[in-house]
């Protein structure tokens, strides 16, 4: 029994000392916390009941809202219960999240529309996105489309096939380039 229990506590030992080595010898790489911070990407209401909400469409009540209205407004007068958006506004949520950074102060709110989600810009273009699928390859040609210096007005962009946008009219002007 005596040499179970010998056995025993060394082996224990070798275990600490393995890694008190590995700790502290071996490893090369510290250990590092990461925060992510949860950022909005649009709001429900106004004023000092306007509600924030992420781009997957989680309500940021605890989170203060800008006042300065550089968050695009979903159309919606008071939040849903239960903390989450769900159907058109869930995909309004998922696009206006994916907006570039050199767009999103450009961005107005969304609205869900015979072309599904339609994003309109401060300058009154729409963007008609459809659904939410594929809206990092949908922006990035609406990115390319406003770019375009060949096109001075228009009223819409149609990225339901972002490799061919269809864009019309000639009503509204282009937002100035970042």
């Amino acid at each position: 029994m005596a040499a179970v229990r010998r056995l025993a506590v060394a082996l224990v030992a070798a275990l600490v000392a393995g890694a008190v080595l590995y700790q502290f010898a071996l490893r090369d790489e510290a250990i590092a916390g990461r925060v992510n911070l949860a950022t909005p990407t649009a709001i429900i209401g106004s004023g000092s009941d306007a509600v924030a909400v992420g781009p997957d469409g989680a309500l940021m009540a605890w989170l203060p809202v800008p006042e300065d209205g550089s968050l695009p407004q979903l159309p919606l007068a008071d939040p849903p219960k239960g903390g989450r958006l769900r159907g058109p506004m869930l995909q309004q949520a998922r696009v206006l999240g994916g907006a570039p950074a050199a767009l999103r102060p450009h961005v107005a709110g969304s609205f869900y529309g015979e072309a599904g989600v339609v994003v309109e810009l401060r300058t009154g273009i729409e963007l008609r996105f459809g659904d939410a699928s594929l809206r990092e390859k949908k922006w990035r040609a609406a990115a390319a489309v406003l770019a375009d210096p060949t096109v001075e007005a228009l009223d819409y962009v149609d990225l339901q096939a972002p490799s061919r946008p269809a864009l019309g009219g000639s009503g509204h002007t282009l937002p100035p380039l970042p």
